[in-house]
């Protein structure tokens, strides 16, 4: 739900269509509790220029997405990724400097001194800045719950537990989920429920691509499969509540974040040829907090602390800019 309240500090966020970055920007907003207004970008064939050529301009976005960002101008602009920061440099600069940036990830070298506080996780390798706030992992809407308020249904009734979550991602612009890959993580996943006497909830995602059915025709264990193009709702925030553990590709981190917001026991499937430097990082991390374990194909329970990354930078935002 989108808030206002003129009483209170009006926020503003600037969502594009990539869903990991409009996650991010509402899951610290939901963190924040504070009245926000959501604006919609839609961008041009400019904005894809680098930031130097960008700077300060509204042309990255079409007409309607610009007929929305007119005064009176935000106190706070919350934004994710570049070229939704490169818009809310330029608005900094039409308020006066009266609405105050607060920028998830990093925008590039060009323009960073003109955000009040950039939220960067601690896998980035980015220069050590007074504006930058360290965090691990990725923000988003995913509580210990499972989901923000995502209802678990009896429709798992059937499948015995633990019931295990399996969320394939797949091949990215830089590495190449194989079949032989899939089928890997089929077979370890089969394992860990056939071990525990348990059931495997399976979704697959646009860039699993053929490899999906490689992963599918390995399970011998009790299942539910859900593929990225079958009808109907994706079911991703139903079997994060529904599951007792969770195996995540590697190669997704923000999937790697929000399955340990759950605190549910996380196993990270993570072969060396589809994961960076940047993901090992931040699998490291997560092992060293004691919210995931690499997929082994053995089942074990354990408790930890459940990331609150968005809770974090909420709270940081309150202590900055001194809000109630």
């Amino acid at each position: 739900m989108v808030y206002v309240n003129s009483n209170m500090a009006k926020v503003w966020l600037l969502l594009d269509d990539r869903a990991g970055n409009r996650n991010q920007c509402l899951g610290v907003a939901s963190a924040l509790s504070m009245p926000y207004d959501v604006k919609e970008l839609r961008y041009s064939a400019w904005a894809k220029l680098p930031n130097i050529f960008t700077t300060r301009l509204m042309f990255g976005i079409r007409r309607q997405s610009r007929h929305q960002l007119v005064p009176p101008w935000p106190d706070l602009i919350i934004t994710a990724g570049r070229r939704a920061g490169a818009i809310a440099r330029a608005l900094k600069e039409r308020s006066g400097g009266k609405s105050k940036l607060i920028q998830i990830m990093w925008p590039g070298s060009i323009g960073a001194a003109d955000f009040d506080l950039m939220c960067i996780p601690n896998h980035d390798d980015v220069p050590d800045l007074a504006n930058i706030f360290r965090i691990p992992g990725s923000p988003n809407l995913i509580t210990p719950n499972g989901s923000d308020t995502e209802p678990v249904t009896a429709a798992f009734d059937e499948l015995p537990s633990p019931r295990i979550a399996l969320l394939c991602g797949g091949t990215n612009k830089h590495r190449r989920f194989t079949k032989e890959m899939a089928a890997a993580l089929g077979r370890r996943a089969a394992e860990m429920a056939n071990q525990s006497h348990g059931s495997l909830l399976i979704l697959t995602s646009r860039r699993s691509g053929d490899a999906a059915e490689s992963l599918i025709n390995e399970i011998n264990s009790p299942c539910r499969v859900h593929r990225w193009q079958d009808p109907g709702a994706n079911p991703y925030r139903t079997y994060l509540a529904a599951a007792d553990a969770i195996i995540v590709t590697g190669d997704s981190m923000s999937m790697c974040s929000e399955a340990c917001s759950t605190g549910k026991p996380v196993y990270i499937y993570a072969p060396a040829k589809l994961v960076s430097e940047k993901h090992v990082r931040l699998h490291e991390e997560l092992y060293q907090k004691g919210c995931a374990r690499p997929l082994k194909g053995n089942f074990e329970k354990w408790t930890y602390v459940p990331l609150n990354t968005a809770a974090m930078i909420a709270q940081r935002i309150r202590c900055q800019f001194e809000l109630k």
